[in-house]
């Protein structure tokens, strides 16, 4: 009876074990996952901003050039 038991534990013990493996593996993969969103979504901001930025300088150029053109030279 000692020896069933025992095997009990063991067992219990054992499941437990896979089960702490099963919670430790779930969240690795979760913070691999968001570094790796991160590492993606950093250099597009980076890129979409850049784009913004030229955009606005050029849009802003092009308003300097209609505006000296249609002023009136002295």
């Amino acid at each position: 009876m000692a020896n069933e038991t025992n095997d009990f534990s063991v067992a219990l013990n054992n499941l437990l074990d896979t089960a702490g493996k099963l919670a430790q593996q779930q969240v690795e993969l979760v913070t691999s996952g968001v570094k790796a969103t991160a590492q993606i979504v950093e250099p597009l901001a980076k890129t979409a901003i850049d784009l913004v930025g030229s955009a606005t300088n050029t849009f802003g150029q092009i308003l300097q050039s209609i505006s000296s053109a249609i002023a009136p030279k002295k």
